[in-house]
């Protein structure tokens, strides 16, 4: 008998690979009648510093409307495309790294992480290095990285690339 799922764990930060994953952690979690955490992690140091050396409650609470806004609609379009129902959303601060890694499954029991390639442009991924690379090396739980779309033919990472161009950035 194969593995079966039960608590998938989603993280999405607006890339196109992102939301990917999640069209694909929908039909593994339909098949294992499993639940999944669609989650963003917010990076509040990626947003510049004030001359105080932190960042006005008001602008942290507008980042954490627009991340539940995106979750929200991203559920929406599930449900309507695919009929599943068993998604929650989570908006969690932090080093997206730790929080996916290791914070997050730890507080919802996750048993499997399902992520896209890579959401950052080759440059941010040279400065602070990979999230999907780190959470598939330390995660303690399966990690499933999509690289195909959903005929399962490989991602045009060029392509892709100019289009999460135009994507928010969460």
């Amino acid at each position: 008998m194969g593995q079966q799922y039960q608590q998938i764990l989603v993280p999405v930060d607006g890339s196109i690979q992102a939301e990917l994953a999640l069209k694909k952690a929908v039909t593994v979690a339909q098949r294992n009648h499993a639940h999944i955490d669609l989650l963003n992690v917010l990076r509040i140091n990626h947003y510049g510093f004030y001359a105080s050396g932190s960042m006005p409650g008001s602008v942290i609470h507008e980042l954490a409307t627009d991340a539940t806004s995106y979750l929200t609609s991203l559920v929406e379009t599930t449900k309507a495309a695919t009929g599943f129902t068993d998604l929650d959303i989570h908006v969690r601060f932090g080093n997206p790294k730790t929080v996916i890694a290791h914070e997050f499954i730890r507080d919802h029991q996750n048993d499997l992480i399902m992520l896209g390639a890579t959401g950052m442009s080759a440059v941010a991924r040279m400065v602070e290095g990979s999230v999907t690379a780190y959470v598939s090396r330390m995660a303690d739980v399966d990690v499933m990285v999509i690289r195909t779309d959903e005929a399962g033919n490989p991602v045009d990472t060029k392509q892709v690339a100019v289009k999460n161009q135009d994507q928010p950035k969460l």
